[in-house]
């Protein structure tokens, strides 16, 4: 009698609200936890398919991005923001006003003005004021829209560039390219829908951060390719195995795979699926989308492509052949524009002219192939680094730098955007006497990112990812379109 009364208690008790609820108290954390984290295959569904979520994207003007990005920052001072009253300055100790409450990165006491280290002219039928140091670029001023008071928050390399291109100074947010196809979807089912391309000394500061998913699932991050040896790393299959005991090796993992995200419903699982369905069409179309000696010699030679290399010039090139595969975002970093001065390498009669002959001829290039195909009408293309530099000599330690340079400076950069339905042959924008701070026409980095979403028919707004309990997006919780510069 007593076992039998001792499990009509616990039966009672199983039935009661409060021991209910007591007992249940970590089973429903654990649920809420699961669904603030996105566990909910209903959801999960819906999210990895790019195209297919919430979000209703309006009629676009361009279907693509190729994104320039000059890591390191080149001077806007030396190429496009001409400053006469500077030179006339040069030399001549920085006034206080220039100092007073503001940050720098290396400059220290009293720096030196430093005027413009280049010659500079007006060129085409916008009298656009473009240096020496791109000769070539000069020709195709008429085609652009220079925006010249651009401002950031940050001012040092990882920061401002993870600013630029995921809208937030630290790691862990998706890339500019991820949350394009998170909100469009791919255009191409054979290529990835972000593709990142690297020249130049070494990687960006930001590093892969950059073109990481960051909290989308990582079906959405770029996909880095090479312009030397394999476009992409093992794209080939190892020896002794054919294509088709690869494409039954898939299949067999991808069963499991799926079996494996309905008993769990995590959305990296459909990730998993479906990159490697993609990894599996990538070894037949990314070695004939990146032979670029398959290109025609007069195109080899207007591109300046040097075989064999890593280097921009390639890149340019492979980013047009890319574009006319649909693939939708196209992301090439450039790296050793940081001319602070300190070595030559760093230097604006040194490294700093390097790095303009390594992209006067093919950024322009791009330009022109792009238009003559017809192509620029759909296509934007945005150059630009992550930030300026200083009107003043950079004196590291109080001394002025052995070589000619500038120090980090996130008050006033240029940048500038072709196709995609923006204005062409204007200046948007303008900068005081000496180019120290934007005066009209300011462009923030969040109004740069809403302006280039908007050219791709979504509302900067409107795009957002749950996590975590609370909805982000790219522009965070500022930005806005610049309209006077859309056509």
């Amino acid at each position: 009698m007593k076992i039998i009364k001792e499990l009509h208690d616990q039966h009672q008790n199983m039935l009661n609200r409060r021991h209910f609820l007591k007992q249940g108290t970590l089973g429903i954390g654990a649920v809420a936890l699961g669904s603030l984290m996105g566990c909910n295959p209903s959801i999960n569904k819906q999210i990895i398919t790019g195209s297919d979520n919430n979000y209703q994207p309006f009629v676009a003007k361009a279907k693509r991005i190729i994104f320039l990005h000059m890591a390191g920052a080149p001077s806007q001072l030396e190429l496009f923001d001409y400053k006469p009253l500077l030179q006339k300055l040069d030399g001549k100790l920085c006034p206080d006003s220039l100092l007073a409450g503001k940050r720098f990165a290396f400059i220290q006491g009293v720096p030196e003005m430093l005027g413009p280290q280049f010659s500079f002219k007006q060129y085409g039928q916008s009298g656009t004021w473009v240096s020496d140091l791109l000769p070539n670029f000069s020709t195709v001023v008429d085609d652009v829209c220079f925006l010249k008071a651009m401002h950031t928050d940050e001012f040092n390399h990882a920061p401002a560039q993870l600013f630029m291109h995921t809208g937030s100074p630290r790691i862990g947010r998706p890339g500019f390219g991820s949350w394009v196809i998170y909100g469009l979807g791919s255009l191409n089912e054979n290529l990835p829908g972000f593709v990142v391309l690297v020249s130049g000394e070494s990687a960006p500061s930001g590093g892969k951060s950059l073109w990481g998913s960051g909290f989308l699932p990582s079906h959405y991050q770029g996909v880095e390719l090479r312009s030397k040896g394999d476009p992409v790393l093992y794209v080939n299959n190892p020896k002794d195995i054919s294509r088709d005991l690869r494409k039954d090796a898939i299949a067999t993992i991808n069963k499991i795979n799926q079996q494996e995200y309905e008993d769990a419903g995590d959305p990296e699982t459909l990730a998993r699926i479906k990159q490697y369905e993609l990894a599996f069409k990538m070894q037949m179309t990314v070695p004939e989308a990146t032979d670029i000696e398959s290109e025609p010699d007069y195109i080899k030679e207007m591109y300046g492509i040097q075989p064999g290399e890593v280097s921009f010039a390639n890149n340019c090139l492979l980013a047009r052949r890319l574009a006319e595969r649909d693939v939708r975002f196209i992301q090439l970093y450039h790296r050793g524009w940081d001319s602070h001065g300190s070595n030559d390498f760093e230097s604006l009669h040194g490294g700093f002219v390097e790095r303009c002959n390594e992209v006067d001829k093919a950024m322009t290039a791009l330009i022109v192939d792009l238009k003559q195909r017809g192509m620029l009408e759909d296509t934007l293309v945005v150059w630009g680094g992550e930030f300026g530099r200083t009107p003043m000599q950079e004196n590291r330690g109080g001394i002025s730098n052995k070589f000619k340079g500038r120090d980090h400076h996130g008050e006033a950069f240029t940048m500038w955007m072709t196709g995609g339905g923006i204005k062409t042959g204007m200046t948007f924008g303008e900068t005081d006497e000496i180019g120290y701070s934007g005066i009209s026409g300011r462009v923030h980095i969040h109004d740069l990112q809403a302006t280039i979403l908007n050219q791709l028919g979504i509302d900067h707004e409107q795009l957002t990812y749950h996590f975590q309990g609370r909805d982000f997006r790219l522009t965070d919780v500022a930005g806005n379109v610049v309209k006077d510069v859309l056509a």
